[in-house]
């Protein structure tokens, strides 16, 4: 039979009621009667009710995370410092892999309302399906633009695609293509096409942009890049807007036997690990974790003044031999 609060009581000798003050940390408890209520939850292999403290604490101290795909290094490498972060800060997260469909970020959404969470930090696609703010709920997006009141923490995506762009042409590239996603959102991200259009007509380049649908299919990648070298066989650089474009690109290239430079954009730790020539702008991942808990800590414990609604975190180059 599981112990309950009162055998745990009766072994400390104290009342329920300090016993539920000590759980909950709540008013003046001497560290004596505290270590006493400790032991006697060791000894009685006591574990408090979740759901209880919850209720009583008006609080689940459960954040939700709402991404793409973990199976994409960003993606990952920003989860495992979400979860880190987090986890310092007694909050326990529920993690919601989209895959940008719809009516999975809707089902997740309608899970996370359920169980009840302090707050939602948001990396996926669909802009406008989930109106998070009609349920009160402290919301964070990550490279995303989700509504004009949600904050937004991202890299600096301009700058990140001038950097790129500009170590290319000034490495003498003469055709220089931008692989991408499909452009339909306004999304931080975007600002790295920007980027290189901008700095493309500066020095009366032509830019030449390839999509990829299938952002998350890496088989999806192979047909693009084969259009690409048949109908620009002269492309000698090419700024990919993430690693694994990037990645993708300098095999096909090395398959063919042709002399290119790349320039890729995330800088995980997995890609610099299995492709570690590749030239990359790296995002702060850790600080992005970091800057978008802070503000949905604040947006919790509802510290709303001054709480910025775009954050933007400096990029780094990473020269590999690629480019």
């Amino acid at each position: 039979m599981k112990p309950k609060i009162e055998d745990v009581a009766k072994l400390a000798g104290v009342s329920p009621t300090t016993v539920s003050r000590v759980l909950n940390n709540r008013g003046y408890i001497s560290d004596k009667t505290r270590d006493k209520v400790q032991e006697a939850m060791n000894e009685l292999n006591y574990f408090p009710n979740d759901v209880a403290r919850t209720l009583f604490n008006k609080r689940s101290n459960l954040i939700g995370l709402i991404l793409p795909t973990t199976a994409n290094p960003f993606f990952g490498e920003l989860t495992f410092h979400i979860e880190n972060i987090c986890a310092s800060l007694g909050y326990k997260v529920l993690l919601c892999n989209s895959l940008n469909q719809v009516d999975k970020e809707e089902k997740y959404l309608e899970m996370l309302l359920r169980n009840q969470v302090d707050g939602i930090i948001v990396g996926t696609h669909n802009r406008g399906i989930l109106d998070y703010h009609k349920q009160g709920l402290a919301v964070v997006a990550i490279d995303r633009y989700l509504s004009e009141n949600i904050p937004v923490v991202s890299s600096d995506n301009y700058d990140g695609g001038k950097t790129a762009t500009e170590l290319l042409i000034h490495n003498q590239c003469q055709c220089i293509v931008l692989i991408d996603g499909i452009g339909e959102l306004e999304t931080p991200a975007r600002l790295r096409r920007k980027a290189y259009m901008d700095l493309m007509e500066q020095h009366g380049q032509t830019p030449i942009i390839y999509e990829i649908a299938e952002v998350f299919e890496q088989n999806s990648y192979i047909p693009i890049l084969n259009d690409l070298f048949t109908e620009h066989p002269e492309v000698d650089g090419v700024f990919a807007t993430n690693d694994l474009f990037a990645a993708a690109l300098w095999n096909e290239a090395k398959k063919r036997n042709k002399s290119i430079k790349v320039v890729g954009y995330d800088g995980t730790e997995t890609l610099r690990t299995l492709l570690p020539e590749l030239t990359t702008i790296k995002q702060p991942i850790k600080s992005l974790a970091e800057a978008a808990i802070d503000i949905l800590i604040k947006e919790i414990e509802e510290e709303f003044p001054d709480l910025p609604l775009e954050t933007k975190l400096p990029i780094q180059l990473i020269k590999g031999t690629t480019a």
